[in-house]
């Protein structure tokens, strides 16, 4: 069954930029595994930093083919990085809304 997921990402300290850095390479390993990145935006500038730094949509086939991306071995060996960029992650899997136009 498709699922849909919003990722929330928030940055460590000063470390926005190297963030984005390392969602264009696990990102890149998306499509790999079937699914796409429907959506990709950042915290703008002069924001509030407890808000989100990045946010993603992700569409995936189903639970396998997001499971094979986590567990990806190119993702897996960024694990350091991921430590030292990443505060923290929420993912929450949502469903689209019918346009109401």
């Amino acid at each position: 069954m498709p699922l849909t997921l919003c990722v929330l990402l928030w940055a460590v300290d000063g470390q926005v930029d190297p963030l984005t850095r390392y969602e264009d390479e696990v990102l890149a390993l998306v499509p790999v595994h079937g699914g796409r990145v429907t959506s990709r935006v950042r915290r703008a500038p002069g924001e509030d930093p407890a808000v989100p730094a990045e946010v993603q949509v992700i569409e995936m086939p189903d639970d396998a083919a997001l499971a094979a991306y986590m567990a990806d071995p190119a993702r897996v060996a960024l694990a350091d990085v991921r430590d030292r960029v990443v505060a923290r992650t929420q993912i929450v899997r949502v469903e689209p809304v019918a346009d109401r136009g």
